[in-house]
C-alpha cells in the first residue's frame, strides 16, 4: 500500500479495513493469476511425471535462456559474466562467482532488469539490518504462484477461495482491534482470514484459538512458530481442536523440525505439507504425498557446497532460480543449509530428493566443547519439560548462552527447571556459562517471525 493508502487504512473502521484488504488482494490476484499463470499451471501439472533426464534437459534450456537474458538486461551481470567462456552452458556454472544478499543490495540498481512501477516488489532483511527490495516481473510472479498453487492443489486440494487461515507478517491491526481482543482481518472475497503474528502472547492466545475453532478454516498457511503457539496453548489448556475441519497445513518461511510437525499434526488433526522457497525467489523444494522433499529442477539450479566451496551432500545451498528475471539471482548464497538424499521416491515425481532442510546457516548454537547444535536439536530441549510456553536461545559470546523463557508459573517448577537445564547441558556441555532469563513476552522479528535461535557471533561461517 502507498503511504496515503496506509494512512487511510489506519484511521478506517474495521469493516472498511476488511473491504480495503479484499480490494487490494483482488488487484494482486488479478495480476498473479492472469497472463501466463494458467499456462504455467498446466505446464507443471503435465510435467509432473517426467523422467530425471527430461527434467535435467528442461533445466539446461531454462538456465541458458536465463543467463543469456540477464547478460543483456542487467549491467551487473554483463560485467560479471562477459569474460566467462560458454557462460550459458550449465556445466560451466562453477566458474561464476557466488553472490550473497548484501552483494545484491549494494548493487541492486545495476542488477534490476525491470522498473519498480512495472514489477511486483518483495522485501527481505539483510545482514546489516537494511532491507533488500526484490523486483519480480509479472511472468516471474505468475510462474511462482502457479508452482505454489499446483503444490497445494496436489497436496490437499487447495484452491484460492477455499476457507483459509493465514499467519504471516502483515501488520493489519489497530489499537482498537487489540482492545477488542480481535487479532484478525478477513478478506471476504477470497475467504482468507489473516491472523496477526505480532500479538502472539499468552494472554491473547485463547482469543486466537476460540476464533480459529469458530472460523473453521480448511487450510492453515503461514509461520509455523505462530501456529505452534496456538496449538501448545490448546494442548496445555485441554482445548481440543475439532476433527475433520482442516485438510492441510502449509508452513512458510521457517524450518520445520520433527517436533513442530508432530505438534501441528496431532493437535489440528491434519497433515503438514512442507515446501521451501524464499521472498527473494529461491527455486522450490516441495514435499510430496509420500513425505519426500523434491527439488523442482524446472524452477532453478541447486548446488550444495561445503565450507571450501566444493560439492557435498550436506552444506550451504547456492541457488539459481529461473523466475527471478526482475532481480536476477545467479549462484546466490541464500544463507540456508540442506542435506541431499540418494534415495528414490515412488510417488511419480522424479526430481532429486532432499533429506533435510536445516534452514538458515546461522540458526545454531556453537559450543567450544561440543560444536554446532542445530535448530532441531535445540527444539528437543523441551522434551520431558512442562510449563515452558516458549523459549529463545541467544548467543552473543562464544562462551555464554542466554535463554529467554516464557513460563506458566502454575506448572513450571524447580524439577522441570533442572531437567530443562540438563537438556541444554547435554547439548552444549558444562563449560559454557548459561543464563536463564524469565520474561513476560519474547519479541518476534520485524517480519512477525519467531526465532528459536539468535546466533549473533561474528564469523559464524568459520565455526
Amino acid at each position: 500500500m502507498t503511504n496515503l493508502k496506509e494512512a487511510t487504512y489506519n484511521i478506517a473502521p474495521h469493516f472498511l479495513q476488511e473491504i480495503m484488504i479484499s480490494m487490494y488482494n483482488m488487484k494482486a490476484y488479478k495480476t498473479r493469476h492472469s497472463g501466463q499463470y494458467r499456462h504455467f499451471r498446466n505446464l507443471y501439472e503435465s510435467n509432473a511425471n517426467l523422467s530425471l533426464l527430461e527434467l535435467q534437459a528442461i533445466q539446461k534450456v531454462k538456465y541458458a535462456q536465463f543467463v543469456n537474458h540477464i547478460m543483456k538486461a542487467s549491467p551487473f551481470y554483463n560485467r560479471r559474466l562477459s569474460n566467462i567462456e560458454n557462460v550459458s552452458d550449465i556445466s560451466n556454472i562453477r566458474q561464476i562467482p557466488i553472490i550473497n544478499k548484501e552483494d545484491v543490495r549494494q548493487n541492486a540498481s545495476d542488477i534490476y532488469t525491470v522498473e519498480k512501477e512495472k514489477s511486483e516488489v518483495s522485501k527481505t532483511g539483510g545482514t546489516t539490518g537494511k532491507s533488500l527490495e526484490v523486483r519480480f516481473t509479472k511472468f516471474d510472479s505468475q510462474e511462482r504462484h502457479a508452482v505454489l498453487d499446483n503444490f497445494r492443489k496436489q497436496s490437499a486440494d487447495y484452491e484460492l477461495g477455499k476457507k483459509t487461515a493465514w499467519f504471516s507478517g502483515k501488520a493489519l491491526l489497530s489499537s482498537r482491534d487489540v482492545k477488542k481482543n480481535r487479532f484478525w482481518k478477513t478478506d471476504h472475497l477470497n475467504n482468507v482470514r489473516y491472523y496477526s503474528t505480532f500479538h502472539i502472547q499468552t494472554k491473547f492466545l485463547g482469543h486466537y484459538l476460540e476464533n480459529l475453532i469458530h472460523y473453521k478454516p480448511q487450510y492453515l498457511v503461514g509461520f509455523p512458530s505462530t501456529i505452534c503457539e496456538i496449538a501448545k496453548y490448546g494442548r496445555m489448556n485441554n482445548i481440543a481442536f475439532p476433527a475433520n475441519i482442516i485438510k492441510g497445513i502449509f508452513p512458510t518461511a521457517e524450518t520445520i523440525t520433527d517436533e513442530i510437525r508432530e505438534l501441528l499434526e496431532t493437535y489440528f488433526k491434519a497433515p503438514v505439507f512442507d515446501q521451501y522457497a524464499s521472498s527473494e525467489g529461491a527455486p522450490f523444494i516441495a514435499e510430496c504425498p509420500n513425505g519426500s522433499l523434491h527439488m523442482e529442477l524446472q524452477t532453478g539450479v541447486f548446488e550444495v557446497l561445503d565450507k571450501a566451496g566444493n560439492p557435498c551432500d550436506n552444506g550451504r545451498l547456492i541457488c539459481t532460480p529461473f523466475n527471478t528475471y526482475g532481480t536476477p539471482l545467479l549462484r546466490y548464497d541464500i544463507g540456508d543449509n540442506i542435506e541431499l538424499s540418494d534415495e528414490k521416491c515412488d510417488c511419480g515425481n522424479n526430481n532429486p530428493l532432499v533429506k533435510k532442510i536445516h534452514g538458515r546457516n546461522s540458526d545454531f548454537i556453537f559450543s567450544p566443547e561440543t560444536g554446532q547444535i542445530n535448530l532441531g536439536n535445540v527444539s528437543n530441549c523441551l522434551k520431558g519439560v512442562k510449563g515452558v510456553i516458549r523459549f529463545q536461545m541467544i548467543q552473543d559470546e562464544l562462551n555464554h548462552l542466554k535463554v529467554l523463557m516464557e513460563i506458566d508459573e502454575s506448572l513450571f517448577n524447580e524439577d522441570y527447571k533442572k531437567f530443562f537445564v540438563q537438556n541444554i547441558r547435554d547439548r552444549i556441555g558444562n563449560k559454557m556459562a548459561l543464563t536463564l532469563d524469565y520474561v513476560d513476552t519474547i519479541p518476534t522479528e520485524k517480519s512477525g517471525k519467531f526465532r528459536l535461535v539468535k546466533n549473533n557471533l561474528k564469523n559464524k561461517s568459520k565455526l
